[in-house]
């Protein structure tokens, strides 16, 4: 057997607004006619993960049970870009000085980090890099 992530889902309260976001933050677009309480985003450009946009009443957990990691070689770039967008930084009194990434979250609340890309190996460096996901992260 063979699986493979289609689609991230985030569940919302205002899809307008988190369609303006996510659509600008990571450069989507609609993959589909969007219906009053689902959107699926892909990539502009080529293949990639989908973001699926749900809305749903549910409470905020923190720490969150799953945030994104998204990769990048320009991060004060990104983290500054994003913030114009409406994310916001998250402090967390634990995050070491040489941390790789940033914790951030979108208007809503929707914890994920951007990380510093290494290279070919990112994916392992971040992996140990489970910040957004621990009982410490402070708002």
């Amino acid at each position: 057997m063979s699986l493979t992530v289609g689609s991230i889902v985030i569940r919302v309260t205002d899809l307008d607004a988190q369609l303006a976001f996510w659509t600008a933050a990571l450069d989507y677009v609609p993959r589909q006619l969007i219906a009053d309480d689902f959107a699926l985003l892909g990539p502009r450009t080529g293949a990639g993960v989908g973001l699926s946009l749900d809305v749903v009443a549910s409470p905020r957990m923190l720490p969150p049970r799953i945030h994104l990691d998204l990769y990048t070689s320009a991060q004060a770039a990104e983290v500054a870009r994003l913030e114009t967008l409406g994310a916001r930084r998250v402090h967390w009194s634990k995050r070491p000085p040489d941390a790789d990434y940033v914790i951030m979250e979108d208007p809503e609340g929707n914890r994920f980090c951007v990380v510093h890309a290494h290279g070919d190996d990112s994916a392992s460096d971040a992996a140990g890099s489970d910040a957004a996901g621990s009982d410490a992260v402070e708002e």
